[in-house]
């Protein structure tokens, strides 16, 4: 960055200032976090505005925000972590805006039971957000024998009614997108990209790999129109996959769903049945670490329930965890915008309990890498929830006296280890 009062870079040893204009490390801080998360707002409101939902408040607060980010604007750090709360706030906003775009084109989600590997012949694998690019790709693909598979955060796809009912949408490749360039790999179809979280294809699958929307990469044919033709044609001159079946993974389970099943949870907590909740889920990556969040819901006792939302559950979705009287003791929401659902659902818990969220048996255990993650940490921030566990690593955007008013504010807390996290959770009074 460029210090426009010293004419030096900022910070650097010719710098005579603090910062960016003369602010401090906390200032550039929070402006850190609050462009980290207007990225994660634009991408669930992008995805919204594509099937045809739009908010002018949150219109309007991208442009007040990155008013906010430019120079000699704002020193006032109070001023400052009020706006970076109202980023939840927007987010919070967005996710709803999102989910009624999905659930008014796509149905509610239900639960579903989603076969991973594959099936013998032809088929195309979609990765990423886009459930509309999926549904285009689907009617395109209708009759003609191709086998169409879900990869990443892709999977609760099989939720939703309108996306279910093509029969050729038969099961789920692979794993997170971290892991796709070996899976992809063993793919001998075409990979559809309709997002982020792409990553620079081997050579061995590049002119099978193909982007769509918002993705793209160089040396890879980007679909324009959703028109999918080139798509169809490489699947069907490209070698059949084998018959090769590994399993179930379950996804499905929106709010309203869970909700259905409110009666039989409030029942369990007060027989004693259901101890406590955690929600594990978040961004993943490969950075190491990460395997904490497995061990974590390994540790989890029988007598507990884990909710789930975005390429985080890859870590800890490849058991099965069972039930307590009916009730799944693994329960996905979905995509990263689905902790809409994961909210609705602590919120409804605490207004049966006649309590606040904080004072439900509820423990949220949260990994972070990228943009949407931050802005969905906003949120739970901007609804006033505490003691979350985050990690691997806390963000290294956030300054010490930044991270200090966060935890003094929201008891926020760095994950330790899962034996130790769980330990202290469960022996918690105030759980």
């Amino acid at each position: 960055m460029f210090c426009y009062q010293c004419e030096q870079t900022a910070g650097g040893t010719g710098c005579t200032k603090r910062g960016v204009c003369g602010k401090d490390e906390d200032i550039q801080s929070l402006q850190d976090t609050l462009t980290f998360g207007l990225k994660g707002i634009a991408a669930y409101a992008y995805h919204a505005r594509e099937l045809g939902q739009r908010d002018e408040h949150v219109d309007a607060f991208m442009h007040e925000a990155l008013f906010a980010t430019l120079t000699n604007v704002d020193f006032d750090l109070n001023r400052y972590l009020e706006l970076v709360l109202k980023a939840g706030e927007m987010n919070l906003r967005v996710m709803e805006m999102l989910n009624n775009a999905h659930t008014s084109t796509f149905g509610n989600p239900t639960p579903a039971t989603v076969p991973t590997g594959t099936k013998a012949g032809p088929g195309i694998v979609v990765t990423g957000h886009d459930l509309l690019d999926l549904r285009e790709l689907l009617k395109q693909t209708e009759g003609k024998g191709i086998n169409v598979y879900t990869h990443g955060e892709m999977l609760p796809a099989h939720g939703y009614p309108e996306l279910r009912r093509f029969k050729h949408l038969v099961g789920n490749f692979g794993t997170a997108w971290q892991n796709q360039r070996k899976e992809f790999d063993e793919f001998t179809g075409p990979i559809l990209v309709t997002t982020n979280c792409i990553m620079i294809p081997k050579d061995s699958y590049k002119d099978r790999i193909f982007t769509c929307g918002i993705a793209g990469c160089a040396g890879v044919t980007h679909i324009k129109g959703k028109e999918f033709s080139a798509v169809i044609e490489k699947a069907l001159s490209s070698p059949p996959l084998p018959e090769n079946p590994q399993g179930t993974l379950s996804t499905g389970f929106h709010y309203t769903a869970v909700l259905g099943l409110a009666g039989k949870i409030i029942e369990a907590v007060k027989a004693g049945k259901i101890r406590h909740f955690f929600f594990i889920g978040g961004c993943d990556g490969a950075k190491p670490g990460r395997n904490y969040f497995t061990e974590f819901a390994e540790k989890v006792p029988d007598d507990c329930v884990i909710l789930t939302a975005a390429c985080g559950k890859y870590r800890i979705n490849a058991r099965d965890y069972g039930d307590i009287d009916g009730i799944p003791r693994l329960i996905d929401t979905g995509q990263c915008n689905d902790c809409y659902s994961a909210v609705k659902i602590a919120l409804a818990l605490a207004e049966a309990f006649g309590c606040g969220v904080n004072d439900l048996p509820l423990s949220l255990i949260v990994s972070w890498y990228e943009q949407k993650a931050v802005a969905i940490l906003l949120t739970l921030l901007h609804l006033g929830i505490r003691n979350i566990r985050l990690g691997p690593s806390l963000p290294a955007f956030l300054s010490p006296n930044v991270l200090n008013l966060l935890v003094e504010k929201f008891a926020i807390k760095p994950i330790t280890t899962a034996e130790k996290d769980l330990e202290d959770i469960l022996n918690s009074p105030a759980k």
